[in-house]
């Protein structure tokens, strides 16, 4: 029988393929280590970012190849800033009008029909 090793934070959330926590409702998407001290240097480098971390690794049987069902942590997933669509930074929208920027092309064109 095979063992997967997972890193689950003291919130119970999993650390994931994509590089952040995910809740484990979707297994395919959970950071799965294949040896234990690959799983310990992961949560040394994200204790190593965030002081107030805390891990466990788990060592899961995997049922034929796959991991089993994973329990489901109630607590919400922290909120990324770059998944925010109401950030400015990301609003394209909002940087096209700000004070200073050069006029678009239809902006230049409706200037020259009122001149």
């Amino acid at each position: 029988m095979s063992t997967a090793h997972l890193v689950r934070n003291q919130d119970g959330h999993y650390w994931g393929r994509g590089k952040r926590w995910v809740d484990g409702r979707d297994v395919a998407r959970v950071m799965t280590f294949s040896h234990q001290d690959e799983a310990v240097n992961t949560v040394f480098e994200l204790s190593s970012k965030d002081i107030g971390l805390r891990c466990d690794v788990l060592s899961l049987n995997l049922l034929e190849g796959k991991l089993p069902k994973l329990e489901i942590s109630t607590i919400p997933l922290p909120v990324d800033p770059s998944d925010d669509p109401s950030d400015d930074r990301n609003n394209e929208e909002d940087l096209e009008n700000t004070p200073g920027s050069p006029p678009s092309e239809e902006e230049m064109v409706s200037n020259k029909d009122e001149a």
